[in-house]
């Protein structure tokens, strides 16, 4: 008698059955041929459908328990899904196993194509991705690869301490300042060449005679180690800005795009100091940051102009970069501080911005406010006050004679 093998089937019909007795696996099959035996025609006999190899070996599988018996019953099909159909609902007509009344009903028919299909994908994904990562490179990736293999071979020693540096830390005017030597190799594969890292808490004596030659950008991890860092850097050197990576993050891990930006976003070490000392409720340093700020004077040799109550507009390049603010800003309802050289004093809520505003009265350090929201005449006197230049905001609805103001349109 040929017979189907159950690999080679398209559908395998599962049935449930229960009889009220003791029964064996002979009499089950002897009733699914025998009481569904003349039922459909011909055409559609169990016994002549195994023998052509349409109808696969019937599996019974059963547990006799408390006197009754309960198991399944599968039977592979090779015929269409009609057919297939007509044949399982055939087998519940099954009354009587054996002696005993049985219940036979149809749980379902499973297509065994889409389980092999499901298996095709799967693996052909596994093997997809072994061939992505074995491939080749393009010329494009090997070139990035081997130049961000020579940025990193480009490290260097530096100082008594032998501080881990960049090929440039001797000959620019400015350097970033790091925390270890995998910031260092960090920076270094993105192109950034003129990095120090400090190696530790204890600020090394090269870096504090560096900050005196130089300008100096401390860039710490965005934890509380950073933060001890930057501490010790503002006590023992003299610092012109501070930046630090997102919260939770390292130097080390971040991607281009984050140092860029991080970098782009730094605070003077004013800033920064007052920053620390709100954080731990100690009052700021004053004439620590007089002596700073004077030092820096003399570094960069750039000389300030007095702010007076006459109106000056902005040129084009200030307007460039108040609309840079504005763009980078959008909906975080906040206002971004800044200095004379549009360097970024701080960062405030728009709930706080008059409070912030009054606080700087006098002090002659900031120069424009960008606010993400609608310049306002209160906002406008608290700024004349204050000795602002210039605010530039979404949309201007007030007007001075002492400070300049700015829309989007204007920008």
């Amino acid at each position: 008698m040929a017979k189907i093998a159950q690999v080679s089937a398209k559908y395998i019909i599962k049935a449930n059955i229960k009889v009220d007795g003791i029964v064996d696996r002979p009499d089950v099959i002897g009733a699914v041929f025998g009481q569904t035996e003349g039922l459909l025609g011909a055409d559609l006999e169990l016994r002549e459908l195994q023998k052509s190899g349409r109808i696969g070996r019937i599996d019974v599988e059963i547990e006799n328990k408390g006197g009754r018996t309960s198991g399944t019953i599968k039977i592979p099909s090779s015929m269409d899904k009609a057919e297939t159909s007509i044949i399982g609902a055939s087998v519940e007509i099954i009354e009587r196993i054996g002696p005993c009344k049985a219940r036979v009903m149809v749980d379902n028919i499973k297509d065994v194509r889409m389980s092999k299909r499901d298996h095709v994908v799967k693996r052909a994904k596994k093997l997809l991705r072994s061939l992505i990562d074995n491939s080749m490179p393009d010329s494009k990736e090997m070139s990035d690869e081997v130049a961000q293999s020579v940025r990193m071979m480009e490290i260097q020693k530096y100082g008594k301490e032998n501080l881990p540096c960049g090929p440039s830390i001797r000959d620019t005017e400015s350097i970033t300042v790091v925390e270890g030597r995998a910031d260092v190799l960090q920076l270094l594969k993105h192109g950034f060449k003129n990095v120090i890292a400090v190696n530790g808490t204890d600020v090394p004596n090269t870096i504090k005679e560096l900050s005196k030659q130089k300008i100096v950008t401390a860039f710490v991890d965005g934890d509380r180690g950073g933060d001890l860092i930057v501490k010790s850097l503002l006590n023992s050197a003299e610092i012109d800005h501070v930046t630090t990576a997102p919260d939770g993050k390292e130097v080390e891990e971040l991607t281009k795009k984050e140092i860029h930006k991080a970098l782009r976003s730094k605070i003077t070490a004013e800033q920064a100091e007052l920053d620390l000392a709100s954080t731990k409720g100690k009052a700021n340093n004053k004439s620590r940051n007089g002596k700073r700020k004077s030092r820096r004077k003399q570094k960069k040799k750039k000389s300030r102009n007095k702010k007076t109550n006459k109106l000056e507009h902005a040129d084009s390049k200030e307007k460039d970069v108040y609309d840079e603010f504005l763009e980078e800003m959008i909906g975080t309802r906040a206002a971004t501080i800044l200095n004379e050289e549009l360097e970024i004093l701080g960062k405030v809520p728009l709930t706080e911005l008059t409070t912030t505003m009054k606080s700087l009265g006098g002090t002659g350090g900031a120069y424009a406010v960008v606010i993400d929201g609608v310049i306002s005449t209160p906002v406008v006197k608290t700024a004349e006050k204050a000795g602002i230049a210039h605010l530039a905001g979404k949309d201007v609805k007030a007007s001075s004679e002492k400070v300049a103001l700015y829309g989007t349109k204007d920008l």
